[in-house]
């Protein structure tokens, strides 16, 4: 019985090769990639395609969310809950709302941010299965890789393989869920 198969994954030795890699490997039509190296590069997230950011929508409509709870909290405690009238001002005297309602739209954005972060990155994640390879730890030090998922509609084992051999990498490996 064998095990599920998450992957293929190969090792380059310079960034170079590996944005080199992740490029040819659009243009082939894999969608499902991965590339992990030590330090960021930039040019692998235009290799990848890596440019739709949805954090700043995320962190604005905390930020409206949570201006509206502001302002609605203080209108519904001064208007319906509790009205008093002090030296004949009016009930919903808006401009008193305003320190509240700004408070209140900083931490809402401020914790969707934080929270919005964390979901798009995939964290908590204390496993994923690349940590099954063994040369794997050397992503963290000198070594670059580049993962194409067998989720992608394109994968097939022994073709997504003899495409990345194709690409002249250190090492290809099997990742195994």
């Amino acid at each position: 019985m064998t095990k599920p198969t998450h992957g293929l994954m190969a090792e380059f030795e310079t960034p170079t090769s590996l944005v080199n890699a992740a490029r040819a490997a659009r243009e082939k039509g894999y969608r499902k990639l991965d590339a992990y190296s030590p330090f960021p590069i930039e040019e692998l997230n235009d290799a990848l395609h890596l440019h739709k950011n949805k954090l700043p929508l995320i962190v604005l409509a905390g930020g409206i969310v949570g201006a509206v709870t502001g302002y609605m909290l203080q209108y519904f405690v001064t208007v319906w809950y509790f009205p008093i009238n002090i030296g004949g001002r009016p009930l919903h005297s808006w401009p008193s709302y305003i320190v509240i309602t700004f408070e209140m739209t900083i931490l809402f954005a401020a914790l969707s941010a934080v929270l919005g972060l964390l979901a798009l990155c995939g964290l908590p994640m204390p496993y994923h299965p690349v940590f099954n390879v063994p040369r794997f730890a050397l992503a963290s030090r000198n070594r670059f890789f580049l993962c194409i998922e067998a989720s992608d509609p394109l994968f097939d084992h022994d073709a997504t393989a003899d495409f990345l051999r194709r690409l002249e990498p250190k090492e290809v490996s099997e990742v195994e869920n």
